[in-house]
């Protein structure tokens, strides 16, 4: 019996949204344990920030513009991929927060065309670039604890977020015998960049929703995702880890 200490030496991770917030932080740490990294992101100039910020792993790191919720880009991106895949992590994702009564159509469709399909185009798109011998293949998708109860506001978001799991529990059953592991982390309440920009009292009342008393970590989040990217994980199939301090019981 031995302590886990992450090598994924030899092994490709792609990530998507991974130039910004809980992505950038599971490119980083992919990128410390030693795998290689692709991180496909819809922003130039959060890709070219990433890379700036990870410049100490610029042999391993690889970054292209992609829009998941565009079908033929992410084909495109695919073919252009480096290295046979290993590990996919379907992190990007957005938000259009309103109440049903004041939310558009557009609102609707943005956020399920990149949360959702996004997740299925992705998926498609780089199925057949995973490495054919790996006995340790992963799929990580990223859902939401809001995804488990609901939430006011977020009628789009909190339906795509319940369909990755949905997706997650689908696949898990279809891609096992094809040496993968499909699973999603629910992040709750985590302190990203953007969630610190609001003012304090709103970060603090979310804090208090929380039972450990605190917002997660970006960090955390992507230690969850390495440990499911592990061999030790192997065995963990079509599960959803909640990631939130306890928020759901």
């Amino acid at each position: 019996m031995q302590n886990i200490k992450y090598d994924f030496s030899g092994r490709h991770a792609l990530v998507t949204g991974g130039a910004q917030g809980i992505g950038f932080q599971i490119s980083r740490h992919f990128l410390a344990a030693g795998a290689q990294v692709t991180i496909w992101d819809y922003s130039t100039e959060a890709l070219n920030q990433a890379r700036r910020e990870l410049s100490a792993y610029e042999a391993r790191l690889h970054t292209h513009p992609v829009d998941v919720g565009d079908r033929a880009t992410c084909a495109l991106a695919a073919k252009a991929l480096k290295a046979p895949l290993h590990i996919l992590v379907n992190n990007a994702g957005i938000t259009r927060d309103k109440s049903f009564a004041k939310m558009t159509d557009e609102d609707f469709d943005a956020v399920l065309r990149t949360n959702l399909t996004g997740l299925y185009n992705v998926t498609k798109a780089t199925f057949e670039t995973f490495a054919p011998d790996s006995g340790d293949k992963r799929i990580i998708n990223m859902a939401s604890v809001v995804a488990l109860y609901g939430n006011f506001g977020q009628t789009n978001y909190v339906a795509a977020k319940a369909g990755v799991i949905g997706l997650t529990k689908t696949w898990a059953r279809e891609f096992g015998r094809k040496g993968f592991t499909v699973n999603a982390i629910a992040p709750g309440f985590t302190l990203t960049q953007m969630v610190k920009a609001m003012p304090t009292e709103i970060v603090d009342g979310l804090a208090a929703k929380v039972p450990v008393g605190r917002l997660g970590a970006p960090e955390e989040i992507a230690q969850a995702c390495l440990f499911l990217a592990s061999h030790e994980a192997a065995y963990i199939n079509g599960t959803t880890l909640s990631v939130d301090g306890g928020l759901v019981g």
